[in-house]
């Protein structure tokens, strides 16, 4: 063990001491790197453990937390310096390639996603976002059924409930500006029926639908009245698009969005790769040799 069994005991004492005493020091740094714990040649600093301080911890808890991690880092250290001596030859090999890999595809991927957020074009277009979705609409089929409604949820009892059902039904323009002056007596409302919802989120919105009784609710021009303990739910279907019809532009354009910039990422990303190896070229900085005959 990097600390002798006879002082272990007051070598933990001195530390825990230490940092109930001042753990202001692991959030103020120091000039100079202060060791906390050795194994071998590898020293565990003051400036490692510090970001993992939470300032509102205790003193007590601060201490205990550096001891755990000390004792955490010890093992670590311990068990990859026994690696390096018990594993074979061929595996230590091994590894080492793939950490090589590993750290290499980092910077790489980091420098790559740095130029791409710097010169990527992320504006999408009505145009582009039609002609996408024109050339891939087989792609676009539906997994659940969309449903346009209104609805609006009354609390009970209501006095005025049979205006109510009237003017929503008919929904004339007068009839909505009624229901909008009266709106701040409703539980919750939803008017906007042009908007494409997804069957399952009706069924959170209005809690008495389920997918046992949406086949009679939720229907082309279907008006339902539901309720249970919360209240009383009015609702009106618009219109309703079935699983494996083409889902509406609308209701997928943060999807295509997303598509054609991935698209756009990759081509950029390839385009840098192969600036940077035609620069490289240019300037002498990578060749590549024949193989000897």
């Amino acid at each position: 063990m990097f600390l002798q069994k006879n002082n272990i005991a007051k070598g933990w004492y001195f530390l825990v001491a230490a940092l109930l005493v001042s753990c202001d020091a692991f959030f103020n740094g120091s000039e100079d790197k202060v060791a906390l714990a050795r194994v071998g040649e590898s020293y565990l600093y003051q400036e490692d453990v510090s970001p993992f301080i939470a300032e509102n911890m205790t003193p007590g808890d601060s201490a205990a937390f550096v001891v755990n991690y000390i004792n955490r880092w010890a093992s670590k250290q311990l068990l990859l310096s026994k690696s390096k001596i018990n594993l074979p030859e061929g595996k230590l090999a091994e590894f080492n390639r793939l950490v090589e890999d590993y750290k290499t595809d980092l910077y790489t991927k980091a420098y790559l996603e740095l130029l791409v957020l710097q010169s990527l074009d992320t504006t999408v277009s009505k145009q582009q976002l039609q002609q996408f979705y024109e050339d891939q609409k087989d792609n676009f089929k539906l997994d659940e059924k969309l449903v346009q409604l209104r609805f609006v949820v009354l609390p009970q009892p209501f006095l005025n409930q049979g205006e109510v059902e009237a003017k929503f039904k008919s929904f004339t323009p007068q009839d909505k500006v009624f229901l909008d002056s009266i709106a701040v007596q409703f539980k919750k409302l939803h008017f906007n029926d042009s908007i494409w919802v997804s069957a399952s989120r009706v069924m959170q919105e209005i809690p008495p639908l389920d997918y046992t009784n949406q086949e009679t609710y939720l229907k082309k021009s279907q008006f339902f009245e539901l309720q249970d303990s919360l209240g009383v739910y009015l609702g009106k279907v618009t219109n309703v698009l079935e699983v494996n019809d083409v889902a509406p532009l609308s209701f997928i354009e943060p999807k295509i969005k997303q598509i054609i910039l991935n698209r756009r990422r990759l081509r950029q990303i390839n385009r840098l790769e192969t600036d940077i190896i035609d620069e490289a070229i240019q300037k002498n900085e990578f060749e590549v040799y024949a193989p000897e005959e």
